[in-house]
């Protein structure tokens, strides 16, 4: 993301600029003041090279190019417990299933069970990251159902566990 050699320290990039600053602040202030500034900046503290864009959202904006499914995926992200089967979001577009089916993958690549997957997990995400909820009722208030289906979930969009997640991701554990 950006390299340290000697006093000379350079990144390509925004982003890697933001990562590469807030290295410095640590290196300079210390772990506890970076952190707080990421927090502020609403960002990780330190990212890994490897780590994938997590917004569901994003990735399916950068698909949809008419827009067709935006506002159902922002109703979706605030309904998250809701009857979110095929059926119910077709009648929510006032399209039939099969034709909300077709047309969903055609915009965004996917299919609407894996964006509600995806929208589901991001949610779940950001409550491991900011909170000391328990991993069962974080499941519940994304309408996963089971801590398992979070899990299961978690494991198929982003290859790790919740637990996993929120070791690695979460700043109260920095």
């Amino acid at each position: 993301i950006y390299v340290a050699d000697g006093p000379m320290w350079t990144s390509a990039g925004v982003t890697a600029g933001m990562d590469l600053a807030l290295a410095l602040v640590e290196r300079d202030h210390g772990r506890r003041v970076a952190l707080r500034i990421a927090r502020n900046l609403v960002m990780q503290a330190k990212r890994g090279g490897g780590q994938s864009q997590f917004s569901a959202q994003l990735r399916a904006q950068v698909r949809d190019a008419q827009s067709t499914f935006d506002a159902l995926h922002g109703w979706v992200s605030d309904n998250l417990t809701a009857d979110l089967r095929v059926e119910s979001l077709a009648k929510r577009m006032a399209m039939s299933p099969r034709t909300f089916h077709r047309s969903h993958v055609a915009a965004t690549g996917i299919t609407p069970a894996r964006m509600v997957r995806r929208l589901r997990v991001d949610a779940a995400r950001r409550l491991l990251e900011g909170t000391d909820q328990p991993v069962k009722a974080i499941a519940a208030s994304c309408g996963f159902g089971t801590e398992e289906q979070m899990r299961r979930s978690f494991h198929a969009e982003l290859k790790l566990s919740p637990s996993a997640y929120r070791d690695k991701w979460c700043w109260a554990r920095g």
